[in-house]
Order: C-alpha cells, then sequence, then structure tokens
C-alpha cells in the first residue's frame, strides 16, 4: 500500500494529473491486478448479503416508488429489477435505483467505519445493472466490485466527511465511477474523469441522517450509484470533470471539507498489486445502524443478568465519539427518544434500540420497529433512562488502523434502584470478523433463507444460491441469472399519480 498525501493548490500552481487522487485512483481502477481469492469469495458472500435485504424490502414503501419509477424506463438489452421476471429489461441506471433502494432500505447490509461511514455493498448494484446491460461475465463483475470495495475503503479510511455534516454518499460516487471503469476495462483517462463528475455531483448534506431521517436515506446511495453511472456514460463519450476535483483552489476539499490548509493522507495499493480491502469490511447481524450490532449483543447479556428490568433506575453506555453523537444523546436530537419517530430515526436512535433488545432478548428487521412495540410503555421508560457518553479509550479504539484491534463496541452500566451495577462491555459485535463468532458463507446463505422465507419459492433460492456461488463461472450475458424473481401478485404498488 501506499500512502499518499493530498492537500489543496492553488490554481496558478498547475498540479500534474499524476500528482492527482483521482489520477491515482483511476490507475488502480485500470491496471491489470491479479484476483485475490478471499477478495473474490467475500464479493460473492455480499452479493447474497445484498440479495437477502433487498428481497425483504420489497413492499417497503420506498421500494415501491423506485420500483415503479424504474418500470417505467423500459430498455429491450437492459437490465434486470429485483423481484420482476428476468425477460424484462430496463435501463441500467434506473435500475440501479430500484435495486439500490432495496438493498439500503432495511439497513442491514455491509458497512465499513473509520475516518468516515460507508455501506460499502452499495456499490454492487449499480455495477451489477450495467455488467447485465453491457452483457459482461462474472469475472468481469468480481474485478469491478473488487476494485470499487478498495477505492470506498480507502476513501474512507483518509477522508473525514461527517466532520463537516457531508454525507458519506461522497465516497460511494466516485467508487461507483473506478469499479464501473475497471469492470468495463476503461484508460485510465476515462476513469478520472468519471471520478471526478461522480464526485462533483454526489456531495450532500448530511440531513438526511439527523433529526427526523426519512425515506430518502434509503434513497441517497441508489441516487449515488445512479450518478456514477450517467458520470462514466460521460467520460466514455469524452467528456471531462471538474478537476483537480480534490486538491483545487475551489475544489470539494478546499471549499466543503477541511479547507485550502488540509492534508489527507489516503492509502492506495500500488499498481497491479491485489486488491483486498473488502476483507476488512463486516455485514449486519441486526437490521440497525452498525455501531448498535455490538450493543445488541451487550443487551442480549445483560438480560440474562437482571432478574426484573423494572428494577432498572438508569443505563449509562460509555462509548466512542461517532457512537454517542451520531446515534446517542450527544446528537441531541429529541426525534431519537420519540416513541412515534420514523423507522429510519429509531434505528439511529441506540437508546431505543438497546431498550428492546433488553427487554426482548433479541432484535427483528419489522418487528423491533413496530408502532406497538415503540409505544409499550415499558420500553418507553427504560428507553429514556439511558444516556450515553464519549470514552476517549473507546473513541481511540474505534479509529485503531488496525482491523484487529479496531472496535466498535461499549461498555454498558446499569444502576438499579437499590443501588447496585451491573455491568457488561463488548468490543466488537459477534458476528464481525474479529468477534465471537464471525459470519461465514453459511450464515450469509441462512440470512438469505430467514429473510426471504414465504417471499419467494425455495426452487427460487436454490436456483440464485447456485447461480451466485458459480459466479467465476458466468459466461457474457448470463448475470441475469443473479437477478431473483417473486410472484407478482406479492408486489405491492404505489397508486399516488406521479410524473413517469
Amino acid at each position: 500500500m501506499i500512502l499518499h498525501k493530498v492537500k489543496v493548490f492553488p490554481s496558478k500552481k498547475k498540479l500534474l494529473k499524476n500528482k492527482q487522487l483521482a489520477w491515482k485512483i483511476a490507475e488502480i481502477a485500470s491496471d491489470n491486478a491479479k484476483l485475490n481469492e478471499n477478495s473474490i469469495e467475500m464479493v460473492i458472500n455480499r452479493i447474497i448479503d445484498n440479495a437477502s435485504v433487498a428481497i425483504a424490502s420489497l413492499n417497503r414503501k420506498p421500494v415501491i416508488s423506485s420500483r415503479e419509477m424504474a418500470l417505467s424506463h423500459p430498455k429491450k438489452n437492459g437490465a434486470t429489477i429485483f423481484g420482476i421476471n428476468s425477460k424484462k429489461k430496463f435501463d441500467c441506471e434506473w435500475v440501479a435505483w430500484t435495486n439500490g433502494t432495496a438493498v439500503r432500505e432495511l439497513d442491514f447490509h455491509d458497512t465499513f467505519l473509520a475516518e468516515d461511514y460507508s455501506h460499502p455493498g452499495d456499490n454492487i448494484p449499480p455495477l451489477l445493472a450495467v455488467a447485465q446491460q453491457l452483457k459482461k461475465n462474472g469475472i468481469d463483475l468480481l474485478r469491478g466490485i473488487i476494485t470499487a470495495y478498495e477505492v470506498q475503503v480507502n476513501l474512507v479510511k483518509g477522508i473525514c466527511l461527517h466532520k463537516h455534516k457531508i454525507d458519506h454518499i461522497a465516497h460511494l460516487g466516485p467508487s461507483v465511477a473506478a469499479g464501473i471503469g475497471s469492470m468495463l476495462k476503461l484508460n485510465t483517462e476515462t476513469i478520472y474523469q468519471a471520478i471526478q463528475q461522480s464526485l462533483h455531483t454526489t456531495v450532500s448534506t448530511r440531513q438526511s441522517r439527523k433529526g427526523e431521517i426519512s425515506s430518502w436515506k434509503a434513497f441517497a446511495p441508489a441516487h449515488a450509484g445512479k450518478l456514477g453511472i450517467e458520470a462514466v456514460d460521460r467520460a466514455m463519450r469524452g467528456e471531462g470533470g471538474p478537476s483537480p476535483i480534490y486538491e483545487g483552489e475551489d475544489s470539494v476539499i478546499a471549499r466543503i471539507l477541511d479547507g485550502k490548509k488540509a492534508n489527507y493522507k489516503v492509502p492506495l495499493p500500488k499498481k497491479n498489486e491485489e486488491k483486498k480491502a473488502i476483507l476488512e469490511t463486516y455485514t449486519k447481524e441486526y437490521s440497525a445502524e452498525y455501531q448498535a450490532q455490538a450493543l445488541i449483543d451487550l443487551a442480549k447479556k445483560l438480560k440474562n443478568k437482571i432478574v426484573n428490568l423494572k428494577d432498572i433506575k438508569k443505563v449509562d453506555i460509555f462509548t466512542s465519539h461517532h457512537t454517542h453523537y451520531v446515534i446517542g444523546t450527544g446528537a441531541n436530537d429529541p426525534q431519537k427518544m420519540d416513541p412515534n419517530a420514523s423507522r429510519e430515526t429509531l434505528d439511529h436512535s441506540i437508546m431505543y434500540i438497546f431498550a428492546v433488545a433488553l427487554e426482548d432478548g433479541d432484535w427483528h428487521h419489522e418487528k423491533s420497529y413496530s408502532k406497538s412495540r415503540s409505544n409499550r410503555n415499558s420500553t418507553i421508560k427504560l428507553w429514556r433512562s439511558i444516556r450515553t457518553h464519549e470514552d476517549k479509550k473507546w473513541t481511540r479504539k474505534y479509529h485503531n488502523s488496525n482491523p484487529k484491534k479496531k472496535c466498535f463496541g461499549a461498555k454498558v452500566a446499569v444502576t438499579l434502584k437499590n443501588g447496585k451495577k451491573i455491568t457488561e462491555e463488548l468490543e466488537r459485535a459477534d458476528a464481525h470478523p474479529y468477534g465471537a463468532r464471525p459470519f461465514k458463507r453459511e450464515n450469509y446463505i441462512k440470512k438469505f433463507r430467514t429473510l426471504t422465507n414465504k417471499i419467494i419459492s425455495n426452487k427460487e433460492s436454490e436456483r440464485f444460491l447456485r447461480a451466485v456461488q458459480n459466479l467465476k463461472n458466468l459466461k457474457n450475458g448470463q448475470l441475469d441469472k443473479l437477478n431473483i424473481e417473486v410472484n407478482q401478485r406479492k408486489l405491492k404498488k404505489n397508486k399516488r399519480k406521479s410524473i413517469f
């Protein structure tokens, strides 16, 4: 790996193209690196994971809306939409839009946390859509996805967007562009221009994940994927982008991030070095914000230590800066304590999540968010007794550069009414790669079967699992096999009038 220094340069001092971060990303996207076997197997895991949560969300309102928008854009030799007959094809950018929304809706797929946040599985829907439309093969798709993960993970390691209240999809646009470029074997110049265009068009505020969180949280990465596809298309036609997009005098860094005195360090592999960043990422066992995963495990453990939950006076959670200020009481969002808040908001309230997990000793992607569940009197009382606190020790663990030592956990202190304290701590979720029981292929398959049960037939389930595990051998034009069909009578519709 090479640690690249990234800073702002005045326009009068013309920065050579090969010194720019976008070019360096494009170079590794256009190289001919050997595909790492472990990375290949992990891509297959994540395609299974994405399919699990996408199918489970097909009848949720944002997914219905995005699907009906996409259905209005048929294309004879296009791509396939989750749930729809694979013989029907649609424009790839609209397929990326709806499939990306379906993957993101339940907040239940993979994650990577470092200087910033990310769900690198968001790269898969746009790459798969383009691959299907252009009739690419399994190896092409694998190469593209491995590159996209590499780019997004390393941008997340080096550049913090959250500090400036910029949404993390600003790292997703460039990774999608780089991944598509790699998959299509485009030259460095074309990928470079596409990366610049995609970053420029995917910078947005973090209000989508603050306060009263709406369905846009699910649409946002799908929108970035769609814009990434369009950026590559323009670049392939010879169109350029704002340059240098990272280092320029009025660039994203200069005007939106750390400013003209910024100094960032972004790691990237050497040209032709195997790409393994996907192996540093992790998926979710529970449908909740990743920093809640370990705390759900903690709540389940504590339930066995507390005889009567009515005896609880208060709960204090000592955790990292990010957890405290994003999903904890440090966010100062009253909506995080509101029983009538949206599912998206409750998903970002560790107080709510911990209370429900402590009471139920479990977590369910639908039942745990129901209105009847969030309005239960005992839950509300427990929920409002919970406070989070930043502990510098946990913040340091969160930012540890060693994947084996990086932690997203907490220490929980439960104070009972009689004054007794019960404490428990956990460094990382049990399902984390370095947790008590790391997710393996069989866990991904179990998650798929559980979430798609009664939605798709057993025959379709087994067909998909065979196809995806044979991804390396799928030939040009066979990637439609990664689509999943659902009985059309099971798909709900949005009956409101719209433009499309």
